[in-house]
């Protein structure tokens, strides 16, 4: 699971988008290019050949540091890093330059969609809405961002699973069905879901997951990168998923036994489970009381 290719947005306030080029320029060995674009677009280009993005988002409540306290900021603290497989050192670099997260910033993140079929793709959708409870809870979605991440839409779960699509053309038809926007609009408001099939249909053929808050600690970010991972994996690969959400008695115990069953087992996913149930009430190592 952990071989899919993926990219990865965090949103981040505290200092400018050119001062956060220049320390990822610093830390890379890479370069800085202004793109002069509408988002105002600062590229780092690595040695490598990556590109490493630094551009606006105007959902960023732009706040910086000054004499100890955090204050209101102009739009060029708006910052979005995207698109980027190894970062957590970078994350590390951010914060100490004077990055920080706040309430209104999130992370979404994008994975490769090549290998998914119709079947996949319903697995993906009734995997989220029998989850999202259980996942909202768990990762502490901010109210500030709640409009841009809701809830799997029962009704369109409900059609998903009555009429059992059988082509991507289907499916896409019945993800579109009850907006007014053309399809092609980037902004449609289908997008502002956890699951967004907005990026695969119409976009660059990846799948965003969108429930994630920003975080400037690179730990967290990390399990919510396997997290989606480990969810793009069990939707390619079972045969078949139900979108009942189940009776939890026990969160934490529910959410470790799933993240076990879907991969996130042994040392190496440690830190990640500890992430994703710490938020949870209950007993991660017995499910009933009595035990």
């Amino acid at each position: 699971m952990l071989t899919t290719r993926f990219g990865i947005e965090v949103e981040l306030t505290g200092m400018t988008r050119k001062q956060a080029a220049k320390t990822a320029a610093a830390f890379l060995g890479g370069r800085v290019e202004s793109s002069g674009d509408y988002y105002d677009t600062q590229k780092v280009i690595a040695p490598d050949g990556r590109i490493w993005k630094f551009m606006s988002d105007g959902s960023i409540r732009t706040q910086k540091k000054e004499n100890g306290r955090i204050v209101a900021a102009g739009r060029e603290y708006s910052v979005e890093l995207v698109d980027i497989e190894t970062l957590q050192e970078l994350i590390r670099r951010l914060r100490k330059a004077g990055s920080f997260a706040n309430t209104s910033c999130g992370i979404h993140i994008h994975i490769d969609g090549a290998d998914h079929t119709p079947r996949s793709i319903r697995n993906f959708i009734n995997i989220t809405a029998s989850k999202n409870d259980l996942f909202y809870k768990a990762l502490q979605i901010e109210p500030d961002r709640m409009r841009f991440c809701k809830k799997m839409d029962a009704a369109l779960v409900e059609k998903m699973n009555r009429r059992k699509p059988k082509t991507m053309a289907a499916i896409e038809s019945i993800w579109y069905e009850g907006y007014s926007e053309s399809r092609s609009t980037h902004y449609h408001n289908s997008r502002y879901h956890f699951l967004n099939l907005h990026s695969f249909f119409n976009g660059n053929g990846a799948i965003e997951l969108r429930g994630f808050n920003s975080e400037l600690h690179a730990g967290k970010i990390r399990s919510y990168i396997v997290l989606a991972l480990a969810l793009n994996h069990q939707a390619l690969t079972q045969k078949c998923a139900s979108s009942k959400k189940p009776q939890v008695e026990n969160e934490k115990f529910a959410m470790r036994t799933y993240l076990n069953r879907i991969g996130l087992i042994g040392d190496e996913f440690k830190n990640c489970r500890e992430h994703l149930c710490k938020h949870l009430d209950g007993n991660a190592a017995w499910r009933f009381r009595a035990a």
